[in-house]
């Protein structure tokens, strides 16, 4: 099995994205790790009920032997016993938290996708928690924009949303169909500078169990944001089902070469205006730049095209610290270079060799 792999949890954005990145190479190359420091910097350092959730499943479908792993816990030491297994699991953030919580459903899934898509068959995976949530892209960002670029990279799978789960109340669910048996020679990498012309923009302005102006309102606002910009744009009002109240605009801007995708979250006291401005903004921001991928898309590419046997070179709108905490784990577990060139939070280009 080898010496376990160290990691301070606290390296450069300090929180959950080591641990999620770490049981993902885990799983695929067996080989374990301990990790330290777990999110020390934050309001609630150690595991969180969504964390744990991850290391949990991801421990069931590759028989990992682990030590730390409990809620608040600062230390983990994870050690995979065997390749990762096909089948049905259910991770149920809830559950772990003992009450309601919208621990983001979708980073669970961009966990646990990697490994069962080398599994020997196929798997089934349903995931409740919250499905659209601050700080963690929404159910519509991974089936429009995220899924497509794994399916370009050699992955395929298929996503199915059910009720929507909003901060605090969580109670959503996403089901995954991952079609496993790949190996690592079918895999592409990606040489991607451009991103051609922008095609269109499209998206929703959703609210749940909240008045009907709120959405009207949101709509209304970045309909007019993107008019300033003479950008025209089909946004729809839905008033999804869910176990609470919630709100968010979604913009989905297809560009020729590569799709990106721009949210922005409701909450307490927070003007509807507000939510709408910033998605926007995150959408301009992109425009601006003209550089092909968004920078969550940018973090998000980092794993799976390190798996990919050849080089891999983009450019991005904004090299965030999530992209270059990625890249740190991905070097820990795999022999790959990656170079990413530019300031944080400024554009750039991500080369791996």
């Amino acid at each position: 099995m080898g010496e376990a792999i160290l990691l301070d949890g606290s390296y450069g954005e300090g929180g959950g994205q080591i641990i999620r990145t770490a049981l993902a190479l885990a799983a695929l190359t067996g080989r374990p790790f301990r990790i330290e420091n777990i999110r020390a910097g934050r309001e609630n350092p150690g595991l969180r009920p969504q964390h744990l959730a991850a290391v949990r499943a991801v421990a069931q479908m590759c028989d990992a032997e682990t030590t730390g792993d409990a809620v608040n816990s600062r230390e983990l030491t994870f050690a995979p016993r065997s390749a990762p297994r096909a089948g049905e699991y259910t991770a149920d953030v809830s559950a772990i938290a003992g009450e309601g919580s919208a621990g983001s459903v979708t980073l669970l899934l961009q966990t646990l996708f990697f490994p069962l898509a080398f599994a020997a068959g196929d798997s089934r995976l349903t995931l409740r928690g919250g499905t659209h949530v601050r700080w963690s892209p929404p159910y519509h960002y991974l089936a429009e924009v995220w899924l497509p670029l794994m399916e370009r990279i050699g992955f395929s799978g298929r996503l199915e949303l059910g009720p929507w789960g909003w901060y605090p109340r969580g109670g959503g669910e996403i089901v995954a169909h991952i079609q496993g048996g790949l190996r690592p020679e079918a895999l592409r990498g990606l040489e991607l500078f451009n991103r051609g012309r922008l095609v269109s923009v499209w998206g929703f302005s959703a609210a749940s169990n909240l008045p009907a102006h709120i959405a009207e309102r949101q709509r209304a606002q970045v309909l007019a944001r993107l008019a300033s910009r003479h950008i025209r744009a089909e946004i729809a009002c839905w008033a999804p089902a869910s176990p609470g109240p919630g709100t968010a605009v979604f913009l989905l801007a297809e560009y020729k070469a590569i799709t990106a995708g721009f949210t922005g979250y409701g909450r307490l006291r927070y003007p509807a205006e507000k939510v709408a401005d910033d998605a926007f903004e995150a959408f301009d921001e992109h425009r601006r730049s003209g550089m092909a991928l968004d920078p969550h898309l940018a973090d998000q590419a980092i794993l799976p095209l390190a798996l990919a046997p050849g080089p891999s070179r983009f450019t991005t709108s904004r090299i965030t610290a999530h992209l270059t905490t990625v890249a740190w784990v991905v070097r820990q577990f795999l022999p790959r270079e990656i170079a990413i060139d530019g300031a944080e939070g400024a554009p750039g280009q991500v080369t791996i060799r």
